[in-house]
């Protein structure tokens, strides 16, 4: 086949492609536009999923005549100065978008100058472009597109369903939101209700208005604030506590320079920051901001402007790590104001699992026949209730047992001229005053103003996590000598991984070394836990380091050795403790960064508020 010139229309087409994937990509582009122009209001709408129709108005500065004749052509824009395509300062500047959109859909412009005495409409239809005529428009622009890729039939084969496309549009505007909280937003369609959202000011307080009004009001109130940066870089935003996480990466939102971005190197700096404080299956949820020298990044590697390519990549994960770093160790001992909510959820009649004796409907008052009630009078229905038989009932139905321990302040007076003598319960502390051990597991502790519910394996397991890791970088982990080595047995795969970390191991006091074929002797053991089942800790360690990329940074195979030996050496769920040891674990998690949440990402403690409790009760 000879070559042959393309002809105009299916040049145009092609870049169309690049550039108008979906009905969302043309959202993007117009919003985008719309800020660049100095807009303070947006509003968009949509049909048909964007198919149909989609109109965004703004009022931007607008164009003049002779500006809206050339804003449909190929490659003008008025989005750069010079021809340096490393100072890029706005959003767009390829000037494709319009062009684009043109040529597979039916365009109309309608903008208005204020230098101008009227607006002025033009129509690109197919590629093909009209003239420009007047129009009535107060100011601003407004974009209306119909009939998206009715010029190429083949692409709307591609598209998802209406609901689907709605969707992305939403995301789009959701993000573009984010950037802006002083503009304005509004979209309308007839999929889905009107999303708004008011402008604020353009300040910390401002910006986490406009992230809680689009990621929630939880995300509001479970944010820490993030804010660093060196060498001509800086990050800000609102990161989520690790107790606030998601299932998926999903509610990650990333900006370059004002710019909505899916960049790898940025999703593994977070992952990185967030390692010591999540389960591998949880992910944050944060909206995080870097700015930087337009020079320094190039956003003119993908034709959506989606990805970015930074000159300093290391530059800018140390940046991004350490600014996360420092808001979670600020906020360490928050945990998740949702989980007071969760466990009042929890024990809402709804929730209450039947006993004998209880209907069937779980909860269910109506139609619920007070003779199967454990607590009637008497035996048998209609029988004779002896004497004493309706308060022995009662005590029956409330015999549940004693909890494992109790810590009531009668029962533990504080010595005078402790850190608790001048409140003698401890309830002016974060943490209360532990009141009682259930179940040989969870301490209950009592504040002003509420109660607080601590795991205790999950609590002492971060502390004993963070006290490893301090010893560690002041010089190493005080170790004790086996009088007898104990002996493991193994897989041999299991002894080569061991016998590979050795020296690892031995910095943080566990020394083991071959015993022959399959086994491995425990020598050492780390001071910091104390007495503990080593063959077990070997076991555990064998199992993850089978699961560990070998590729990992030392510095987080480290860590993951440090946890490992954490959760063996802190305190187990079925131990009974003494009053002064709950609340010394109490005094001790307020004083350990990141003791909101275990080293596996679960919380640690619980806390219902008065409010909730009275809820609970039907107070409120």
């Amino acid at each position: 086949m000879p070559v042959r010139q393309l002809t105009e229309a299916v040049v145009n087409r092609i870049a169309a492609g690049e550039v108008v994937e979906r009905p969302a990509s043309v959202v993007k582009e117009l919003v985008e536009n719309a800020l660049d122009a100095g807009a303070t209001r947006i509003d968009v709408i949509t049909e048909g999923g964007g198919r149909r129709r989609i109109t965004v108005t703004d009022d931007g500065g607008g164009m003049s005549r002779d500006d809206l004749v050339l804003a449909v052509e190929r490659h003008a824009t008025s989005k750069l100065d010079d021809d340096d395509l490393l100072d890029i300062r706005t959003l767009g500047f390829r000037g494709e978008a319009l062009p684009s959109i043109g040529a597979v859909a039916k365009l109309a412009l309608t903008t208005r100058h204020a230098a101008e005495p009227h607006a002025w409409t033009l129509a690109v239809e197919g590629g093909l472009k009209g003239e420009p005529k007047p129009a009535a428009l107060a100011g601003g622009t407004r974009v209306d597109v119909r009939d998206l890729f009715y010029a190429t039939p083949a692409r709307l084969k591609f598209l998802k369903a209406e609901r689907s496309e709605t969707e992305a549009i939403r995301d789009v505007v959701r993000r573009l939101a984010m950037t802006r909280p002083d503009v304005a937003f509004t979209l309308a369609g007839e999929e889905r209700a009107p999303l708004t959202f008011p402008a604020a000011l353009p300040d910390a307080a401002g910006r986490l208005a406009r992230l809680g009004a689009v990621l929630g009001a939880d995300f509001a109130a479970n944010a820490v604030s993030v804010r660093g940066g060196r060498d001509g870089l800086f990050v800000e935003g609102f990161a989520g506590l690790p107790t606030f996480s998601k299932a998926n990466a999903l509610s990650q939102y990333l900006f370059v320079n004002g710019r909505p971005v899916r960049d790898k190197l940025l999703h593994g700096a977070v992952r990185a920051a967030y390692a010591d404080h999540l389960a591998r299956d949880r992910h944050p949820v944060l909206a995080l901001f870097v700015d930087v020298d337009p020079h320094e990044v190039d956003v003119n590697v993908h034709p959506a402007k989606a990805e970015v390519r930074f000159r300093d990549a290391g530059l800018v994960r140390s940046t991004v790590v350490r600014a996360l770093l420092d808001a979670l160790t600020r906020e360490s001992g928050r945990a998740a104001s949702t989980g007071g909510g969760a466990t009042v959820a929890a024990f809402r009649p709804g929730g209450l699992a039947p006993r004998p004796g209880w209907p069937a409907e779980r909860g269910a008052a109506v139609g619920w026949d007070w003779r199967g009630s454990p607590a009637r009078p008497g035996g048998d229905a209609g029988a004779a209730t002896p004497a004493g038989g309706f308060a022995e009932a009662v005590q029956a139905a409330f015999a549940i047992g004693g909890p494992s321990a109790d810590a009531r302040a009668a029962l533990a007076p504080v010595p005078a001229g402790t850190a608790d003598a001048a409140t003698p319960d401890g309830l002016d502390r974060p943490l209360g005053a532990a009141r009682a051990q259930l179940h040989e597991t969870y301490i209950v502790a009592q504040t002003r103003d509420g109660v607080v519910i601590v795991d205790q394996h999950a609590a002492h397991e971060r502390i004993v996590y963070e006290r490893m890791k301090a010893a560690l970088a002041a010089g190493g982990i005080a170790r004790q000598i086996l009088l007898v080595p104990e002996i493991v047995e193994l897989d041999d795969a299991d002894v080569d991984r061991l016998t590979a970390r050795a020296d690892d191991l031995a910095r943080f006091g566990l020394v083991l070394e071959p015993f022959g074929p399959g086994a491995v002797a425990v020598r050492e053991t780390p001071g910091l836990l104390g007495r503990l089942d080593a063959a077990a800790l070997v076991h555990d360690l064998a199992e993850h380091l089978a699961e560990w990329d070998d590729q990992l940074p030392l510095e987080r195979r480290l860590m993951h050795v440090a946890a490992t030996m954490a959760c063996h050496g802190s305190i187990r769920a079925g131990r009974r403790l003494k009053p002064e040891e709950m609340n010394a674990l109490l005094r001790e998690m307020e004083t350990t960064p990141n003791a909101g949440q275990c080293n596996h990402g679960r919380p640690t403690y619980v806390t219902l508020t008065l409010a909730d409790i009275e809820r609970l009760f039907g107070r409120r």
